[in-house]
């Protein structure tokens, strides 16, 4: 829904958003982005990590703004401290969650019927032993059902699974970055249908 973006065929499945940590006080500006640095990546990356929004010539503008923004403050940690770590170990992270099967298991597919997300939390936290952070577009006017969009996953510096706990003061906790059209993530609200499209008209 971007302007003059080139979204042909988007992904069936779920995908990469990023790898975040939650401070960012130690980030390098001066630490620019080489793709030749991640080239042995570069089949995975395309399949599991897509831009989908910019028609750059080889789609690296997402994957440097994740670098830019996120890589050079998690390569603090010795595991994620150059690019070929950081993108490896996402990529190893999203094959070892593998969420497209686990919902799948779970009985959670697209849809043109609704979910609780009650229902959906509940398998994901049966699933994995922790609880994910599920955030929606909220329902648009005149609609009832919110429509999932994104579930972030919380590690620790580990990068073992935690909980993702909500801090009291965060009102938005999206990374603010990440716009569908007009309308901004948040977390899902426990009791609104929910809308799992196959494509987010």
């Amino acid at each position: 829904q971007m302007s003059a973006n080139d979204c042909e065929d988007p992904p069936k499945y779920w995908t990469i958003h990023g790898l975040w940590p939650d401070k960012t006080e130690d980030c390098n500006r001066t630490w620019h982005f080489n793709v030749t640095e991640i080239k042995d990546l570069m089949s995975d990356m395309r399949h599991c990590w897509p831009d989908v929004l910019h028609s750059s010539l080889n789609r690296t503008q997402f994957w440097k703004h994740e670098w830019d923004k996120h890589g050079t403050c998690a390569a603090t940690l010795e595991i994620l401290n150059s690019q070929k770590k950081y993108f490896g170990k996402a990529l190893e992270l999203y094959k070892l969650v593998d969420l497209n099967s686990c919902l799948l298991k779970a009985g959670i597919k697209p849809s043109s019927s609704y979910y609780q997300m009650t229902a959906i939390k509940e398998a994901l936290t049966r699933f994995y032993g922790v609880t994910p952070k599920i955030q929606c577009l909220p329902p648009e006017e005149g609609e009832k059902a919110q429509t999932i969009g994104q579930i972030e996953f919380c590690f620790t510096k580990q990068l073992q699974l935690r909980n993702c706990t909500t801090l009291k003061d965060e009102s938005n906790p999206v990374q603010a970055h990440l716009k569908l059209g007009t309308e901004e993530l948040s977390v899902c609200n426990d009791n609104l249908p929910t809308y799992y499209p196959s494509e987010v008209q």
